[in-house]
């Protein structure tokens, strides 16, 4: 049996339709903001489940299919990389957390937010929980649902993109994607709004 490591609260009022929000690939220098938005039953538990960052990757998958099974209700919204450039990150991240609200096919009571910026979504209340993740189960199931989504579709561009090794930074500012950008110049799918490239790097061509 898998000792748990984090306790998570199973939620913030008991008898509250609650739902949990995360998103990921906000720090990423390519592809899409992914959000997530899941209303769990008040008895789940797994013994797996803690913020997606502290997880393997495995026992991210494995738990998606746990959540999307068991949840009372779950969906995953994205936000392009070109509507990031347009609106910014933070504008884009709380956009792609309202379009994932919006296709829960259960309106929650109450909404949980991991971090602390979030404007509300059709009068619902909500509360900004900083490292929220780490707190509540809904979120960290919704953190899950994200990461693991996103993660597929950078897998998927990688094969589209090679050069820049997406299918293991996901899209983040490692040594490799930032060599990549200055030898072989930007994607589609780079966010043209970040700082892509260290001070002594420069893009030899535009690309596309």
């Amino acid at each position: 049996m898998v000792k748990r490591t984090n306790i998570l609260q199973p939620y913030m009022q008991k008898g509250r339709i609650e739902a949990g929000c995360d998103e990921a690939g906000r720090g990423c220098l390519a592809g899409p903001v992914c959000a997530a938005a899941v209303i769990l039953p008040e008895s789940f538990e797994h013994p797996l489940l803690n913020d997606s960052k502290q997880m393997t990757d495995k026992a991210r998958r494995e738990l998606r299919l746990v959540i999307e099974r068991e949840a009372m209700a779950w969906a995953v919204a994205m936000v392009t990389h070109a509507e990031i450039d347009k609106i910014n990150i933070l504008n884009a991240s709380i956009l792609a957390m309202h379009r994932a609200l919006e296709k829960l096919k259960l309106q929650p009571e109450y909404v949980l937010i991991d971090g602390h910026r979030f404007k509300a979504y059709q009068n619902i209340p909500h509360e900004c929980v900083i490292k929220g993740d780490g707190k509540f189960v809904s979120i960290a199931a919704a953190s899950v649902l994200a990461k693991t989504y996103r993660d597929d579709f950078m897998i998927d561009l990688h094969q589209q993109f090679p050069n820049y090794d997406w299918k293991q930074n996901k899209g983040y500012p490692t040594k490799k994607h930032r060599e990549a950008i200055a030898k072989h110049g930007i994607t589609p799918f780079h966010r043209v709004s970040f700082h892509l490239l260290d001070s002594q790097q420069k893009i030899e061509f535009p690309g596309f």
